[in-house]
């Protein structure tokens, strides 16, 4: 499903209507649950608890438990009423280099779309690409504050949701004291080194989506699915040292090398 929510970009006394478009379609198949007896779909009803009878979508709302079984019911708009005109707004706070941020930060991109205020917005859009700078602010989208950064990417204005600090987990592995050898560094290295290339997203395929396609497509005529060749992988008991001299020669062979 495209979204689409209309919004505006405000910065210093500057203000350009926009409104944020959805970058990333889905690739994903969907399946249905099958009662596989019958062969037909499963249906989920939304029933009341307390009188068991299906409820109509029209009558579900929001129910926040304050109390063991007690909800203050929100109604959309109920959201609408909290929000501010600066709620709705994505003010600018400040900008900053894009290297400051973690990319572990960034949640969904969405196109920035002027909606009036063409000038102000590719003046925005230029002079933010000139010095290289990302703005960030906080909006509220849906019923949600969002901390997003604006960006310009390939001359195009996009924002991305970014996750607050507090929602960023700390990694829980913990600190190894293992202190590589110095010959091991220098044959990790060489073997990154011959693997470096330009990253070309057009070159990556999702391989197990068409392999999933095509045993649909089999299913379909009535043939069964056939197992697929598993490749060869690395050997786990292989000493770390022979495997990187091994990988470095095998990248050799691949390049004539």
């Amino acid at each position: 499903m495209s979204f689409s929510y209309k919004s505006s970009i405000s910065f210093g006394l500057v203000y350009i209507p926009i409104k944020l478009v959805n970058v990333i379609k889905t690739n994903a198949i969907g399946f249905n649950m099958i009662d596989k007896k019958t062969n037909s779909r499963i249906s989920h009803k939304k029933v009341s608890q307390a009188t068991g009878e299906e409820v109509p979508n029209e009558d579900i709302v929001k129910g926040y438990q304050y109390e063991k079984d007690r909800y203050v019911i929100f109604e959309d708009s109920d959201f609408e009423k909290i929000k501010t005109k600066k709620d709705k707004t994505i003010t600018i706070e400040s900008f900053v280099d894009i290297k400051e941020i973690d990319p572990v930060y960034y949640d969904k991109p969405y196109f920035v779309v002027p909606n009036g205020a063409e000038r102000a917005f590719v003046l925005l859009k230029e002079a933010m690409q000139k010095e290289n700078k990302v703005g960030i602010a906080k909006t509220v989208l849906g019923s949600k504050e969002n901390l997003v950064a604006l960006r310009v990417n390939n001359g195009e204005m996009m924002l991305s949701t970014l996750y607050f600090f507090s929602e960023v987990q700390k990694n829980p592995i913990k600190e190894m004291n293992i202190k590589p050898e110095e010959k091991e560094i220098e044959l990790a290295r060489m073997i990154i080194n011959n693997m470096t290339r330009s990253f070309e997203p057009e070159n990556y395929s999702d391989e197990y989506n068409i392999k999933l396609k095509k045993a649909i497509e089999d299913k379909i005529k009535g043939e069964e699915i056939t197992v697929a060749e598993d490749q060869d992988m690395p050997h786990a008991a292989i000493n770390l040292m022979e495997a990187l001299q091994r990988t470095i020669n095998m990248n050799k062979q691949a390049h004539g090398g």
